[in-house]
């Protein structure tokens, strides 16, 4: 059976992360692990806190009945708490169980917030460069994916958001700290963002896609969504800050003050079950109430950003550091693609810029170990040379 041509048309433009991951692949083949230096995938390489196992291995003595049943659709209420509790003092907002969601990670919840808010031709502002499926979800739901270019710095260019909106506007997506960049939207920018939208000729809603909230440093602080506006959500998963991607959890927080939220929330419950999601992962809901003030060693992102930082400075890249995440986004001296392909030839796998909207540049994931981005420095040297 052949798949849709629409299908076929996404693969093509999606696959530039699953090429590299495949010529990884070979080449480790080839040469062995240790000879490639994969920096392609923002696949969280550390343990998950300890105090996640002992979580898992009490939750596994709780013989109570119901434990592992359908709960409502949102997730159960006492974690709902527990996460309402931290979101209220990050976001500085009255947040409560009833505002949240829990997810299948921040996936399933930007799907489910695209469900719930998008009629067909609904436009979603997007600002690049972006997490390469955020275009896929939205259309998934019938909406428009439209794109709006950072500034040279990757902070939010706010004119060109404003020439971008239109009647069908129906939300701005930003995420921060940033995949691919690293960068960290200030309160300042948000905070014009917001009264942009807020005086806009109908109700526009700002998503904040927060996964690397925590990954942070040099004492940065990843600010409010919801201090921009009242007409905000919030999605994020435990994904990065916990080590937790394969186990699927996160969540979605509504505004506490926002208009007709009743119905939003409404909305939103029937699209998590209607997707097929039905519910978060049980087990992984109760064992994340119990970690809301845990998370990795973030020191070891932050050395990490350090070495690699060196070894592209001593090469001659230019970039902007990365306030957060664990990923590099320099830029190429000659076309993105071509510079890869050089790369490739001393076995490091980058991704091309164009993959996130953003062509002349490469994504580098630093979430590997040390001896991965040290062994890369004199590839990085020479392919630099070459150019």
């Amino acid at each position: 059976m052949t798949p849709s041509q629409k299908m076929l048309a996404f693969a093509s433009t999606s696959s530039w992360i699953r090429r590299m991951f495949e010529e990884g692949a070979r080449l480790k083949a080839q040469f062995g692990a240790d000879q490639v230096f994969d920096f392609s995938l923002g696949n969280p390489d550390l343990p998950p806190p300890p105090q996640f196992a002992q979580a898992l291995a009490d939750l596994a003595q709780d013989e109570r009945p119901g434990c592992h049943a359908y709960m409502p659709n949102s997730g159960w209420p006492e974690v709902r708490a527990a996460v309402a509790t931290r979101l209220a003092q990050e976001q500085g907002a009255p947040i409560t169980a009833g505002d949240i969601l829990m997810t299948c990670g921040a996936a399933g919840a930007l799907n489910v917030v695209m469900k719930a808010l998008l009629d067909p031709g609904d436009e979603v502002i997007i600002i690049s460069p972006y997490f390469v499926e955020y275009t896929f979800y939205i259309d998934n739901h019938g909406g428009v994916a439209k794109i709006v270019p950072a500034d040279e710095e990757f902070n939010l260019d706010l004119a060109a958001i404003e020439a971008a909106l239109t009647e069908k506007t129906k939300a701005v997506l930003i995420n921060s700290p940033n995949n691919p960049t690293g960068q960290v939207y200030s309160a300042e920018s948000l905070a014009a963002l917001g009264r942009l939208l807020d005086n806009a000729t109908q109700t526009v809603c700002l998503i904040a896609d927060e996964p690397y909230r925590k990954i942070i440093y040099d004492g940065a602080e990843t600010p409010s969504a919801m201090a921009a506006t009242v007409n905000s959500i919030v999605v994020s998963s435990y994904s990065k800050d916990l080590s937790l991607p394969g186990e699927r959890i996160g969540y979605l927080a509504v505004h506490p003050d926002m208009p007709d939220k009743a119905a939003l929330l409404n909305a939103l419950t029937l699209a998590n079950r209607i997707l097929g999601f039905v519910n978060a992962p049980a087990l992984m809901q109760r064992a994340v109430a119990r970690l809301q003030e845990v998370s990795v060693d973030m020191a070891i992102y932050a050395r990490r950003r350090e070495l690699f930082c060196q070894i592209l400075d001593e090469a001659g890249f230019a970039y902007v550091r990365p306030k957060g995440a664990f990923y590099l986004f320099p830029k190429t001296p000659i076309d993105d693609v071509e510079f890869c392909k050089l790369l490739l030839e001393e076995r490091i796998l980058a991704v091309p810029g164009r993959g996130f909207g953003r062509p002349g540049h490469i994504r580098l994931a630093f979430c590997v170990d040390e001896a991965v981005i040290a062994g890369a420095a004199a590839g990085f040297r020479r392919v630099m040379s070459r150019c």
